[in-house]
């Protein structure tokens, strides 16, 4: 079946008039600057936590995370850039395979960071494997190239997935005890070390995301619903807001739900996107499901990504819908 049309027609297709805003100023200016500041954060992170402050994992565990996520990135753009004919993002270069794994490698660390599966690293390999394979199987088409090719955006932040998944598939796992952060450390050293991610994910997120109205906002709905919460059970607001002061939290707040790629770019939609997720937040703690920041911020990303999804097919129909007006002529080939 395929669509002919007798002459122009007087609006752009769906996929052409979609192309620019797809590609917001994050994904066609600052991609490469903000995922490499943000590797080159997680990588230091890590190396830290395990050799200094006190992460609970082995040694072990970052390096399978990283090789089940790179290896899972490289089969799907292997498997994705043969269907459609064209040559793989990370072919040409080294260069060109630095910049295509970044994303790999962040995922990977974060599973690795936030996940405890003690001696179970096949867990965290599933998790790893699990968050990338969310990108080509979990996505929707944004735009068009300059070959007419679809350009397709995953809507599933790949960390969180990843995490959410082996949570609910693997009960012997969790996440890992928020003191890991600090647990050899003391004095001042406690202030500074998240004083320091506060810091540099702010100057982040303002040079080369552009999520600082997410941030606010998710923090303020964040201790709304932590003050609904005690007002409703009369219990102390300080222990609702608990959550708020760990290290675990503020990871979450500037390097998690602000994922570019799977959160809206427009000020007033950043704002609309964390009170949803505090909402839900909210409601799981009420029925008393735990691990409820990932969980929340899963279904958010997936009902936004549903809403795109459904947006994009009301147009393409609307744009398909023979009108005489339009001398659009409808024929089909085999």
């Amino acid at each position: 079946m395929s669509i002919t049309l007798t002459r122009e027609l007087p609006v752009e297709s769906p996929a052409a008039s979609t192309t620019a805003p797809a590609l917001d100023r994050w994904y066609s200016e600052k991609r490469l600057g903000g995922l490499s500041r943000f590797a080159f954060a997680i990588t230091v992170l890590n190396i830290l936590g395990h050799a200094f402050l006190g992460f609970e994992q082995s040694w072990l565990t970052p390096l399978v995370a990283l090789a089940a996520a790179y290896g899972t990135e490289l089969v799907g753009e292997t498997v994705d850039a043969r269907l459609n004919r064209r040559a793989a993002r990370y072919a040409g270069s080294f260069t060109n395979l630095v910049k295509f794994l970044l994303p790999a490698h962040i995922s990977g660390l974060a599973v690795g960071m936030l996940l405890y599966a003690a001696e179970n690293v096949a867990a965290i390999a599933f998790a790893a494997s699990t968050a990338m394979a969310s990108k080509y199987v979990f996505r929707i088409a944004v735009g068009i190239d300059r070959d007419t090719r679809p350009i397709f955006r995953h809507f599933l932040n790949p960390s969180n997935f990843g995490i959410t998944v082996t949570l609910l598939l693997f009960p012997t796992v969790g996440i890992a005890p928020p003191y890991q952060f600090t647990e050899n450390t003391s004095g001042i050293v406690d202030w500074i070390l998240p004083l320091i991610i506060v810091c540099t994910g702010s100057y982040l997120n303002i040079k080369a995301t552009g999520r600082i109205p997410l941030i606010a906002t998710w923090v303020l709905a964040f201790a709304a619903q932590a003050a609904g919460r005690s007002i409703v059970h009369g219990v102390p607001i300080v222990a609702a807001c608990l959550p708020m002061t760990g290290f675990a939290f503020i990871l979450f707040t500037f390097y998690m739900i602000t994922d570019p790629a799977t959160s809206p770019s427009r000020t007033s939609s950043q704002i609309a996107f964390a009170m949803a997720v505090a909402a839900f937040y909210g409601l799981l703690m009420e029925l008393h499901v735990v691990f409820g920041l990932f969980y929340a911020l899963t279904i958010v990303t997936a009902g936004r990504g549903s809403w795109l999804l459904l947006n994009r097919l009301r147009r393409t129909a609307e744009w398909t819908t023979p009108r005489a007006a339009d001398g659009v002529a409808f024929t089909n080939s085999r």
